[in-house]
């Protein structure tokens, strides 16, 4: 079977502090500064659920891809 191609994810960092986007399953890891954005790359992926989180904030920047 054949997935779709790659996709862009963009992440928004709107805290005055850094913060390290972190996804063991998508195999991502990224720091982004205060107050700016960063493109992530990921795909193609297999249906399923990707979590990623805030490595400096993990309680509370939570997130998931769903691919389909």
């Amino acid at each position: 079977m054949q997935y779709p191609q790659k996709i862009k994810l963009v992440i928004h960092n709107q805290d005055a502090t850094a913060e390290e986007f972190e996804s063991y399953e998508l195999n991502r890891e990224k720091i982004v500064p205060p107050g700016t954005r960063v493109n992530i790359y990921i795909g193609p992926l297999k249906p399923g659920r990707y979590t990623f989180f805030g490595e400096y904030h993990a309680k509370t920047a939570r997130g998931v891809v769903i691919a389909e």
